[in-house]
């Protein structure tokens, strides 16, 4: 069972807060649900939308046919009822126009009651659920704690639910409640989790939430949440507090990104452990700010100047998001490196439902009590020098100049190109750390493969179930490439697609260089918006057939 829901209307009418309580009421009762947001960059005005699809089985994207439409505005059925499936009804105030209306006095119900205008969202809510035939009890509870004038939000709620009509019956789910949260929710929780100190960063769409979530968990937690003036003061702030022994992240999108890759340089020769957090949105340049895009991939890999190890990790959905998360903090420690998140607007905004999360064992932060005679880039068989932190009884050097064992800056030839061989050892134990952690992941079975990254991965995973005889191939740990397992499966392939949300096939490129194996099926999606189910199962069959 499968039910979508639209919920549109201009910014500020409430179109995200109303999908996202309709969501946590529906996740409640047992139900999976996804929740797509769409807006553009205003504040005020234009026309936003969220599209939740409710289901009694995991679902992990959007669709583009609707089975109901909650409409704060006319320009929200002029828009989307051309896209309303046969039965489907609309549920808005009495003064919209269209002949599947279930017409509700948003004015006299607020008077009644006494509350802002607002508060009728609650009364679309609770004719939605009566016209699905839900126990209004169901959302009472949920209602409850998510309002601090929460009587008279239910009482918007009931007028709302007695006014309006049975239209359908939404098949009970045999499930516990499950938690309801977006990506950039998931990347926090598990920041923490991980044993994050202090997390820097500036506003940038659409990483910002991150920041304004630990910011309200910091004193529950013991963490800091840092607001800083511009990215380049983020990201200098976080080489140093990491050097003086805090576990550290920092969060952006490309435009604060750029303006870090010094910075980044500066990480892979002071080897001071970082986490950053690259959500990408598109571009190039300021671009399309608050829609999606997979662009970014070729910039991770290759910011600041030099060569040096980095690790990048895209997790694709918000239960991956809070796993990859702390595995990122805990590998920046253990190899004193550097660990990119990638994600992007899709995973970091839209909201998923996960079943639970079992807590990862927390990892100590490998640094030891030196002794006076402490070498801060010590050269080992691993490349990995032992970390000592200031204020431990030695001297503990960090410099933007090459420099021997001890810090010392040097320039002679020998000792420059043994640092550099120092720092590129650490490569091979990072690889059998990752392998650990299971880089690929490959989805179902069948001859035909479907390759992606990232946030593609959930309309892959929906549209699996109607495509015959495919799998997929979900790629995480884009560096170190895990060449050799993806060359296998691509090896054991008759048709490949590569799916991407972006104009060129970054990932198909990097499959290439390192592999030699060229993908020459390639669905592309980049004009801001992800991939549906749909466009998916359209998109492969042609090559299947």
């Amino acid at each position: 069972m499968e039910k979508i829901v639209l919920i549109g209307g201009k910014a500020g009418l409430g179109a995200a807060r109303t999908s996202i309580l309709l969501g946590k009421i529906f996740t409640r009762m047992g139900y999976y649900v996804f929740n797509y947001r769409d807006y553009p960059s205003l504040i005020r005005g234009g026309h936003n939308f969220n599209v939740l699809k409710i289901s009694t089985k995991p679902v992990f994207s959007h669709d583009s046919n609707y089975d109901a439409i909650i409409a704060f505005d006319q320009l929200t059925i002029d828009l989307h009822e051309k896209k309303l499936n046969k039965d489907g009804f609309i549920i808005g105030d009495k003064s919209l126009k269209s002949d599947k209306l279930i017409p509700l006095d948003i004015d006299n119900i607020v008077e009644k009651v006494g509350v802002k205008k607002i508060f009728g969202n609650n009364a679309m809510i609770g004719a939605l659920l009566r016209a699905m035939s839900i126990d209004p009890d169901e959302a009472i509870v949920t209602i409850e704690k998510e309002f601090k004038e929460s009587e008279k939000a239910k009482q918007v709620f009931n007028i709302g639910y007695d006014v309006s009509e049975e239209k359908t019956i939404l098949e009970k789910p045999d499930n516990k409640p499950k938690y309801f949260l977006t990506g950039n929710q998931a990347i926090a929780a598990g920041a923490i989790v991980g044993g994050l100190d202090i997390y820097f960063a500036y506003p940038m769409t659409p990483a910002t939430a991150v920041l304004h979530h630990i910011a309200d968990m910091q004193k529950k937690y013991n963490v800091n949440a840092v607001q800083l003036e511009d990215e380049i003061s983020v990201i200098n702030a976080a080489l140093g507090a990491s050097y003086a022994g805090a576990r550290t992240m920092v969060g952006t999108s490309g435009g604060g990104f750029s303006l870090m890759t010094e910075a980044i340089s500066m990480q892979g020769i002071t080897e001071i452990p970082l986490v950053v957090y690259l959500s990408q949105r598109t571009g190039p340049s300021t671009g399309v700010p608050t829609y999606t895009e997979q662009g970014d991939l070729k910039f991770a890999l290759n910011a600041g100047q030099g060569e040096f190890i980095r690790i990048v990790v895209a997790p694709g959905d918000a239960n991956e998001c809070f796993y990859r998360t702390a595995e990122a903090l805990y590998l920046a420690d253990k190899f004193r490196t550097l660990v990119i998140l990638l994600g992007d607007k899709h995973v970091a905004e839209d909201n998923y439902t996960v079943e639970e999360f079992s807590k990862p064992i927390l990892h100590d932060k490998f640094i030891i009590n030196p002794n006076s005679d402490y070498k801060s880039y010590e050269l080992t068989s691993t490349g990995i020098s032992p970390r000592a932190v200031p204020g431990q009884g030695a001297v503990v050097r960090a410099s933007s100049y090459e420099h021997d064992e001890y810090g010392y800056t040097v320039e002679d030839e020998e000792k420059v190109k043994l640092m550099k061989d120092k720092r590129i050892l650490k490569l091979k134990p990072i690889i059998e750390e990752i392998n650990k952690l299971n880089p690929i992941t490959v989805y179902g079975t069948g001859d035909n493969l479907i390759v992606g990254w990232g946030s593609t991965k959930g309309a892959i995973i929906d549209a699996l179930n109607e495509l015959e005889n495919t799998r997929f191939l979900q790629i995480s740990y884009i560096s170190p490439f895990p060449a050799e397992l993806v060359e296998k499966e691509l090896k054991n392939s008759k048709n490949i697609i590569l799916i991407e949300n972006n104009q060129t096939g970054l990932l198909g490129d990097i499959i290439r260089e390192k592999t030699g194996i060229k993908i020459e099926n390639k669905l592309l999606k980049y004009n801001g918006r992800p991939f549906t189910k749909k466009e998916i199962i359209d998109g492969v069959s042609k090559w299947l057939k």
